[in-house]
């Protein structure tokens, strides 16, 4: 039985994150941070990343085979990053 099978329930939804997905994800959402707040990136910077990020996400979901569900999600988790970072751009 593989990963997947082992992270799937019976009608094949995924039961929960994946664990190296996620890991990926806390670790990129922190470099980014960290970029931040050493002045190596800016928040405006660091929201077109993401944004970006989320647009391919989109273009290439037929591609690699994603499921409407799967599409869904990760472009909620990449809107969520998105819209966090946004509440420290400054005001305009």
């Amino acid at each position: 039985m593989d990963e997947r099978s082992n992270n799937a329930n019976m009608d094949g939804a995924a039961a929960g994150p994946e664990p190296h997905g996620h890991a990926a994800l806390l670790l990129v959402e922190s470099l980014i941070h960290g970029l931040i707040a050493n002045s190596s990136l800016t928040v405006q910077q660091a929201v077109e990343i993401v944004d970006i990020a989320a647009e391919v996400k989109h273009d290439t979901a037929d591609a690699v085979g994603d499921t409407p569900t799967t599409l869904q999600r990760s472009l909620h988790l990449l809107e969520s990053i998105s819209a966090s970072l946004r509440q420290d751009l400054p005001a305009t």
